[in-house]
């Protein structure tokens, strides 16, 4: 079978005012104001230790000790509040299990916190392996993460195709052998599609996008 692996923040949602929200929570009990939370969504993609660092570093500052896990715990209990799927992506979910693709998710949002969202959206059983930041001993853009995603999918590096709207999807896809497919609707940057073999200007182009590219 062919496998398609998702990024999750900016591709298949968009989490950035329920991120934003958390961020700003934590980082209120400290005596910051609120950052925009267009700037928050540029500052995710790398984790959430580089996330800590990316806000308090708007302010100056540099996180303490306990941001991290605070931030976390905020996020994880509110994981649903704002955030959505993004337009077409339940569809396109239907059409790439009817054209015989094995989805996967490969983020690196923590594997607890995917999970939770997932679940709660109701979507996580579409997928046949997640893996998370922390799944793993690497993370994007480090290609093992993004190969031991379609590994644990049962997935072939051969027949797979890499989803993402971030700079480290196409970077683990190129390292993995894997054509990226870079998600134009996402929270990606100018350049940041740069190396990936097509970009989808919205999610409903993905299943003819990959169809091309693994036949």
């Amino acid at each position: 079978m062919r496998t398609l692996v998702f990024d999750l923040d900016g591709t298949l949602v968009d989490s950035a005012p329920d991120i934003a929200a958390a961020v700003n929570r934590m980082m209120g009990k400290r005596g910051f104001p609120a950052l925009p939370t267009e700037a928050v969504a540029a500052m995710v993609g790398d984790g959430v230790k580089p996330l800590m660092q990316r806000a308090f570093a708007a302010h100056g500052a540099v996180p303490d000790e306990g941001a991290a896990a605070e931030y976390l715990a905020d996020y994880e209990a509110n994981v649903l509040v704002e955030t959505r799927l993004f337009p077409g992506i339940p569809e396109v979910l239907d059409a790439l299990a009817g054209a015989g693709w094995r989805l996967a998710v490969c983020t690196n949002k923590p594997e607890r916190a995917t999970r939770l969202l997932l679940e709660a959206l109701g979507i996580a059983g579409r997928f046949a392996a997640i893996g998370g930041g922390d799944s793993f001993a690497a993370h994007k853009p480090d290609p093992r993460h993004l190969a031991g995603t379609i590994e644990a999918a049962g997935g072939d590096r051969a027949r797979a195709v890499m989803v993402g709207d971030h700079h480290n999807d196409v970077r683990a896809a190129a390292g993995c052998g894997v054509p990226a497919i870079f998600a134009g609707w996402g929270y990606g940057r100018p350049g940041m599609e740069a190396g990936a073999a097509a970009v989808a200007p919205q999610a409903s182009a993905l299943p003819e996008i990959a169809g091309d590219l693994v036949r």
